[in-house]
């Protein structure tokens, strides 16, 4: 919107941020794509198709310490969650048990049943 604003008139970027109530730095910000996300990418997706059952924890933990990998686990996560490599977690299953049985009744009142 700010770069429609100003190609329209001759109205400076200051003015026209002040009008749209964003700051200048978020006007000229620009997003850094690197090849090391793309290089991250490709871990990510070569280590869950090999397994499975891992998370994003042993992901991370694999490439910092197996691969000597530093990248930070802030970035790691971000494009894990881009690539929805997110683990379903799976409900856990509930037991069947039988029904209780039927409690015994004492004959007399501080009395065992078994000493009785």
């Amino acid at each position: 919107m700010a770069q429609q604003g100003l190609k329209g008139r001759k109205v400076s970027i200051r003015e026209v941020c002040k009008a749209l109530a964003i700051s200048e730095t978020c006007y000229r910000y620009q997003a850094k794509v690197s090849e090391e996300n793309d290089l991250i990418a490709q871990w990510l997706l070569r280590l869950t198709a090999t397994h499975r059952t891992w998370g994003f924890g042993l992901c991370f933990l694999y490439l910092r310490n197996v691969k000597k990998h530093g990248y930070n686990h802030k970035c790691v996560y971000r494009i894990y969650k881009a690539l929805a490599l997110n683990l379903r977690i799976k409900p856990r299953r509930r037991l069947k048990r039988d029904k209780p049985e039927v409690l015994d009744v004492p004959r007399q009142i501080n009395v065992d049943r078994f000493y009785a």
